[in-house]
């Protein structure tokens, strides 16, 4: 029986978690409440714990408690969506707790008590937690395996009883949120953990997961910044570049003298070049030590064409005109469609990153978009409900910036959020002023329905046309034009702007069309069409 969790196999039962979770990724995004195309709970606890999977798989000791912060931090940084920020969390909370495990080993009870960490400090993140969401099933899991580790000191045992516990609590999640219950549909991000819990079991138990951990990638986002390596070079270890050739080489020299150089050099510094044959040899170094390297090179023949740059002088001047052109503001849009994109560089935003349904940012990649922004403090535009978490936390990860969130929740708000800066007014002006231009806009957005439910009063089929504000559905049907016109009527009010940014499947004349019929029915209505390019969503629509 086994009664102690290693380090060893701690790495195990992790990677094979991650795997599990991967498996069963979209089984678990089509657990999504909405109907939209833009379920990706499973999606976004996977790539998070896939990060948390790659900084363990960097480790070069199976030392628990290097381990377990390792997975903690990788956690923390690839965190996406709000799911993934809750996952961050739990995790979090359980590594930081078995890492202090007596002998670097983790009994049942250690695993209980990490649990219990992780729920705890997972409720703690979230401003309003609610229950029937994958904080009820952690905090349950906790409670259980807190009562139980006295009776069952093994593993073998101990597993089984608190995994049976977490998929009751996922089978109650419906009557505990009525929106659930609903949908007919149990809550993803509870289901999601399970997996994770059930993963880890397997690992202990010996069994193999068929595939692979892929790898989350990096986000292809473009941030405007002039100097943006600036920040990413860190210090310099190595402060002079030394470039040379080696000419007229003896006629002792080898091609194996030409390796021992390389060799030799590395040794000496780092980013090394040394290529040619017998007759010319060009060699690039950065080193402290540039006297010598030269001196090593004059060993194979005569040095030509030398440059040695200080590095640190040079930084030095970078940085200098890098501070002196430091804006006291900035601002950062998450979007996702070149016409989006453009409209926003237009608004003067700072950066863009790529990113909205179901392609979230991780908390790193906002930190890093943050980073690259020279300005002390950065307005945070999420653009998505689902990436507010994501952004909050963000905030952990930066240096040299304060990140201020604003709780954007769609585009237009983003935009709304943008005019209204400022940058003549004082920061807490000037957030304040786009909180309440948020509230100025009313927005709607067509998509459409990737399951048959019932929801909002609408028995909805797959395929059928959705209109839905931020917080529910408002019009269905066929036809994309005339959900569209049928959302504005029971959106608006006495607004005078409608602004329609269609997205990438909607053809410029279909959105001509569209805004012809919308300007014959409101004719005191100013209509605009504006290419947007997003996937996903026809139409974004702004009413102001």
């Amino acid at each position: 029986m086994q009664k102690i969790i290693n380090g060893a196999m701690f790495k195990s039962m992790i990677v094979t978690a991650a795997k599990l979770l991967e498996i069963n990724r979209v089984q678990i995004d089509a657990l999504n409440v909405f109907p939209v195309p833009d379920g990706d709970t499973g999606t976004n606890m996977s790539l998070t714990f896939q990060s948390a999977v790659k900084e363990l798989l960097n480790c070069q000791s199976n030392n628990l408690p290097v381990l377990a912060d390792a997975v903690a931090k990788g956690a923390l940084r690839g965190a996406r969506g709000n799911s993934g920020v809750i996952l961050s969390q739990v995790l979090r909370g359980f590594c930081n707790e078995v890492a202090g495990a007596p002998n670097g080993e983790i009994d049942s009870k250690a695993f209980a008590q990490g649990l219990m960490k992780g729920a705890e400090i997972a409720y703690g993140a979230v401003s309003k937690p609610k229950e029937g969401t994958m904080l009820t099933v952690a905090r349950m899991v906790a409670e259980h395996a807190s009562s139980i580790y006295r009776k069952h000191k093994d593993f073998e045992t101990f597993l089984p009883e608190i995994i049976s516990k977490g998929n009751e609590a996922v089978d109650l999640t419906p009557t505990l949120l009525p929106v659930l219950q609903k949908a007919g549909v149990v809550d993803a991000g509870g289901k999601g953990l399970m997996c994770l819990y059930e993963g880890m079991y397997k690992a202990l138990m010996g069994e193999s997961v068929s595939g692979d951990v892929a790898m989350p990638d990096a986000r292809s986002g473009e941030t405007v910044m002039e100097h943006a390596d600036i920040m990413s070079h860190g210090k310099i270890e190595f402060a002079y570049c030394t470039e040379f050739f080696i000419v007229n080489l003896n006629k002792k020299t080898t091609l194996a003298d030409i390796e021992k150089l390389r060799e030799t050099l590395m040794t000496l510094g780092d980013c090394v070049i040394v290529v040619g044959d017998l007759e010319f040899v060009k060699v690039h170094v950065h080193t402290n030590q540039p006297g010598v390297a030269l001196t090593y090179a004059l060993e194979l023949g005569e040095l030509d064409k030398l440059k040695i740059e200080n590095m640190l002088e040079q930084n030095r001047a970078l940085m200098k005109k890098y501070e002196e052109e430091k804006k006291p503001m900035g601002m950062l849009a998450i979007s996702a469609g070149d016409g989006l994109t453009s409209i926003f560089k237009d608004l003067m935003v700072d950066g863009v990153i790529e990113g909205g349904q179901s392609m979230n940012p991780s908390a790193n990649d906002i930190a890093n978009a943050v980073q690259r922004i020279n300005a002390e403090n950065v307005f945070v535009f999420p653009n998505n409900k689902n990436i507010i978490l994501a952004a909050e936390q963000a905030k952990s990860l930066v240096e040299g910036r304060v990140i201020h969130v604003i709780p954007t929740k769609n585009i237009p708000q983003g935009f709304a959020a943008a005019l209204a800066f400022n940058p003549d007014m004082a920061v807490e002006e000037n957030k304040s002023n786009m909180i309440h231009a948020i509230d100025s806009v009313t927005t709607g957005q067509i998509t459409y329905a990737v399951r048959n439910t019932k929801i909002d009063g609408f028995d909805l089929k797959v395929g059928d046309i959705i209109g839905l504000d931020n917080k529910k559905i408002l019009a269905t049907g066929k036809d994309i034009g005339e959900v569209a016109i049928d959302l504005i009527a029971r959106m608006r009010s006495n607004e005078e702007i409608i602004t329609l940014y269609y997205g990438k499947e909607i053809k410029e004349e279909e959105a001509e069309e569209l805004s012809a019929e919308i300007s014959e029915r409101y004719p005191d209505c100013d209509v605009q069409i504006m290419p947007g390019g997003q996937p996903i969503y026809y139409y974004y629509i702004a009413l102001e």
